[in-house]
C-alpha cells in the first residue's frame, strides 16, 4: 500500500498581522488547502478541529472529502466567532487533524490572536431595573487605570465599585445595592492614560426593590 501524503497549507484570510483576528467579530473564515501529492485517488478525507480556545466558537467543526483524485487539491474551511471575552494580544493555537480512509492521520496547528476593540465603550447596565444586583461592562482598545463610582440622583457618592489598572479588552463588574433605596442612580466610568488625562462617562441605572 503507498502512503497518501498531503501538503497542509494555512489560506486563510487572517493571516494578517500573524494571524490577528478582529475582537469580538463573527464570520471569520480559516481555509485548510489539502493537497495530494501521490498518484493514487485518496477516499474518505476528514478534517476535523482537534483543539481550540474557549473564546473561539465554530460553526463546523469538521469538513469531509469523498475523494481527492491524485494531484487534485481540496479545500477545507472553517467558519467561527470570538466571543467579546476573548483575551487581548495573548497567543492562543487551534489544531486541526487530517485522516484518511487507511488510518493514517495528520496534524497542522495554527497561531492565534485576538486584537484590541477599536473604541472605548461603557455599556448599559444588565438587568436594568434591577433588584438588588446588576452588572457594568466596558472595553478598553489600551490597557489603562480605571475607576468605577457609583452616585445617586442628588450627586452623593454610593460606592466605588472598582479602582485599578484594566488590560485592554472587555471587562465585567458587579454591583450589589442591597444596602441602598430604591431610585434612580448613576454609574461614572473614569478613564486615566498615561499622561494623567481623565475622561469620564456615565450613565443611569434605575433599583426597583
Amino acid at each position: 500500500m503507498r502512503k497518501v501524503v498531503f501538503l497542509l497549507v494555512c489560506t486563510s484570510s487572517l493571516m494578517f498581522s500573524q494571524h490577528a483576528i478582529p475582537f469580538a467579530s463573527s464570520n471569520n473564515i480559516i481555509e485548510l488547502a489539502l493537497a495530494n501529492s501521490s498518484l493514487i485517488q485518496a477516499e474518505n478525507v476528514s478534517v476535523e478541529v482537534a483543539q481550540k480556545p474557549a473564546w473561539l466558537a465554530l460553526l463546523n467543526s469538521q469538513v469531509q472529502f469523498q475523494k481527492l483524485n491524485a494531484h487534485e487539491s481540496g479545500i477545507a474551511s472553517f467558519t467561527f466567532s470570538v466571543d467579546i471575552s476573548a483575551p487581548i494580544n495573548k497567543p492562543d493555537q487551534i489544531t486541526f487533524t487530517v485522516s484518511n480512509l487507511s488510518g493514517e492521520q495528520w496534524t497542522k496547528v495554527i497561531s492565534l490572536q485576538v486584537s484590541p476593540p477599536e473604541k472605548f465603550e461603557l455599556f448599559q447596565n444588565y438587568p436594568n431595573p434591577f433588584n438588588p444586583s446588576t452588572t457594568i461592562s466596558y472595553q478598553l482598545p489600551k490597557a489603562g487605570n480605571v475607576n468605577i463610582k457609583i452616585y445617586d440622583i442628588t450627586g452623593r457618592e454610593v460606592a466605588t465599585l472598582f479602582e485599578g489598572f484594566s488590560e485592554a479588552g472587555y471587562h465585567q463588574k458587579e454591583w450589589s445595592a442591597s444596602n441602598v433605596a430604591s431610585g434612580m442612580y448613576i454609574y461614572q466610568l473614569t478613564l486615566s492614560n498615561e499622561q494623567g488625562k481623565k475622561e469620564h462617562y456615565r450613565k443611569k441605572m434605575l433599583l426597583m426593590k
